[in-house]
Formats: C-alpha cells, structure tokens, sequence
C-alpha cells in the first residue's frame, strides 16, 4: 500500500469532496512540487489522481507554512489552486440540491453552485487548521478501464488513535476524460449526503436563498490555526 505521511485527519478527510465537471485541454495538468521540479497530475488515472493530488498538496502546505502562520488565509489560495482543479463541484452541488435541482430557477441554480464552490474551498481551508501526524494508506489500484465511477480506498492511521477507512468517490468526465473527486466517504458517511439531509430541510422551508446565505455566512469567517504546528 502506498504510504504519505499528512498532517491532519480533518483535512485527508477532504480531499476528495466534490463537483463539477472542469473541462481539461490534456489528461494532466502541469503543476509544480515543493523543489520546484515539474509534475504532472494523472487525471488519466484515477488512483494516481488522487495520491498525487494529496502528496503535492500537503507538500505546498509544507512549503508555506511559515507564511501560514502570518496569514492563515492562504489555506484558501492552496486549495483554489491545488486542490479544485480536480474537484467535480458542479456534480457534487446537484447531487446535495438532489430532487431541488429541477424546481430551482437556472440562475438561482448557477448561483448556488457558484457559491458552493466556494463552500467547498472553505471547508477545505478550515480543516487544514488541524494539525496532528498521520500516515494515509492507499490500496493498490484496481482495473479501471471500462468504468466511469471508482472509488478509491484509504486508511488513516495513527499511533494513538484507531485506524479511519476513507474512500473517495472519482468519476470520468464524458467530454475530457479526465477523472475528478466528487465524494468522500469516512467510515461509512458520505459528505454529500450528509450535506443533503443538512440542506434538504432549509430548502423545504426557506428556500435555495437561504442555504446559499448560510453557506456565504461560512465562508465570510476567518480562517483560524487550531494548533500552534500549523
């Protein structure tokens, strides 16, 4: 199994939460690692996709992470550049709305993912200010060649605490091909889905403005280190 040592729980927990379909010119994105050397992400592969996502991810955090502790808020810019490029957030935020998707007019519909989007880079930012030691596991890839939607298995081990099964849900984009995250699910609990029971009461009662003013009131607080390592 593939090891990485991370930083936080809260924040592998995250990586594969998802969305919409960006469209990519190749099947992988030329991005930098922490020496500065050229890597490219293989979008081609799910499997690949998602260790090398985390890997580079974490090693910018690394990186920065002086500046971090001056401004906490750069969390948000690793994210956005890290980590969205290969989040499904537009398939994700209908998947949450589910059965709203069809009631809800289309510019309302274009805010709310527009929104959630930003929702997305938040939440991500603000689990990035725990910090404990961890090790990420990956399972060996499985055949993939004639599927659109595989999961991606992990376990999150600690010496103090018990093992966490994660798995992230990845899908292949029908017009680029590339494959992008759209789900996490830890220890049996789906993100989405725990996010569409928490916005499917709001919605019946209050409406898609409400949900997407609670998701903006989220995203106006402040990013705050939970640990002095940050």
């Amino acid at each position: 199994m593939f090891k990485i040592k991370y930083k936080s729980v809260a924040l592998i927990a995250l990586l594969a939460v998802s969305s919409l379909p960006i469209v990519s010119a190749v099947n992988a994105q030329e991005t930098q690692d922490s020496l500065g050397a050229s890597v490219k992400v293989a979008q081609d592969d799910p499997y690949k996709m998602v260790e090398q996502v985390a890997s580079k991810t974490f090693a910018r955090i690394k990186l920065e992470q002086e500046n971090i502790k001056k401004d906490p808020e750069i969390f948000r810019t690793i994210m956005e550049e890290e980590l969205m490029p290969y989040i499904d957030y537009r398939f994700s935020a209908y998947k949450v709305l589910g059965k709203y998707t069809r009631q809800i007019k289309q510019k309302e519909l274009l805010e709310f993912v527009t929104v959630f989007r930003e929702y997305l880079i938040t939440s991500y930012a603000v689990a990035m200010g725990y910090y404990d030691s961890q090790f990420v596991e990956f399972e060996p890839a499985r055949e993939f060649a004639n599927r659109n939607d595989v999961t991606v298995r992990t376990v999150i081990k600690d010496d103090v605490r018990p093992d966490i099964k994660v798995a992230f849900k990845v899908r292949k984009d029908k017009r680029s091909g590339d494959w992008q995250a759209y789900d996490m699910i830890a220890e049996g609990i789906s993100l989405l889905s725990s996010k569409q029971t928490e916005f499917e009461s709001i919605l019946r009662k209050e409406g898609i403005n409400s949900v997407i003013e609670r998701m903006r009131e989220s995203i106006r607080q402040p990013i705050v280190l939970q640990n002095k390592e940050a």
